[in-house]
């Protein structure tokens, strides 16, 4: 009796035993498998904002594409007024000063033939073969950008140039980039080469509230647009980058130095004879080196 009672609790126990374990081994397995339900619930939540924020993207570029301006008007109408002459006048009313504007507007008929080839060989040698955008300097200055971690030189086409300065602001955001590309392109679709380059000498920077060839020609040099020597025109075009530091009166090494090389430019090219080449250089000396510096950012710049 004794026995069997024992043997009977020594199978409960057993039992009892294994029960347990069988049990918490549902309780592991049950836990897993709530992990591994998880795990996608996560993954979802992820793919949800990652669309969210593609989807938000979408819809803003497809905004500011929209809002952009168009280029047609521009085919017949000479614009009253651009975004650099605006924030021109801001910062001038900001520093308590009052707006300067100098521009009279001219075709290219009315441009010295040397001055004209002076500005397309110093700021867009390929105007008339890309399509707004100079592919090969694009790269380059992306490869630049990226290299340095900002970004650096322009690689700015005649196009992208009046883009901007018609448009938007001076900034160097890729937002800004990234417009100037769609406008550039949008000015190619609606404007033959010549009224694009029209536009763009016309309202171009040179100088301190000095927009387009004439007024910069005026201003300068006094004489009128169509009147500039190879030498004048090559100063004039070597402003450009930075029109408002460079004036001929600045003291300005970079400003020689460019002029110098727009004049070899337009001899390699045979836009001028050795003999118009060696006069255009010495008058480049004769005008700078006579004029009083005001200043010289260049040199301060080192």
């Amino acid at each position: 009796m004794g026995e069997d009672m024992a043997s009977r609790t020594m199978k409960l126990k057993q039992s009892t035993g294994t029960t347990g374990k069988v049990k918490q081994a549902k309780q592991t397995t049950t836990g897993k498998s709530r992990q591994v339900a998880k795990a996608p619930a996560s993954g979802g939540w992820l793919s949800r904002v990652l669309m969210a924020v593609f989807l938000v993207l979408v819809v803003f570029a497809s905004y500011e594409y929209a809002s952009l301006p168009s280029a047609e008007p521009l085919l017949k109408q000479n614009p009253k007024l651009t975004a650099l002459m605006e924030q021109r006048a801001e910062e001038a009313r900001e520093a308590g000063q009052k707006p300067r504007r100098r521009q009279h507007w001219v075709g290219l008929s009315s441009v010295s033939r040397h001055a004209i080839d002076a500005v397309l060989l110093s700021e867009d040698a390929s105007f008339y073969l890309h399509e707004g955008v100079d592919t090969k300097e694009l790269e380059n200055a992306l490869e630049d950008a990226v290299r340095k971690g900002k970004l650096g030189r322009g690689a700015s086409t005649i196009t992208q140039q009046l883009a901007k300065n018609l448009w938007l602001s001076t900034d160097r955001s890729l937002l800004r980039k990234g417009k100037e590309l769609i406008l550039a392109h949008r000015l190619e679709e609606s404007l033959p080469k010549n009224r694009i380059l029209t536009l763009y000498m016309n309202v171009v920077e040179w100088g301190n509230g000095v927009y387009g060839i004439e007024a910069g020609a005026r201003e300068h040099f006094g004489v009128s647009a169509s009147e500039l020597t190879p030498a004048q025109g090559a100063i004039l075009a070597s402003m450009l980058p930075a029109p408002r530091k460079r004036s001929p009166s600045s003291g300005s090494k970079a400003l020689k130095k460019r002029a110098h090389w727009v004049i070899e430019q337009m001899e390699v090219v045979k836009r001028l004879n050795a003999e118009q080449a060696r006069v255009a250089h010495a008058e480049i000396d004769r005008i700078l080196d006579g004029m009083q510096p005001q200043e010289s950012e260049d040199e301060a710049a080192g």
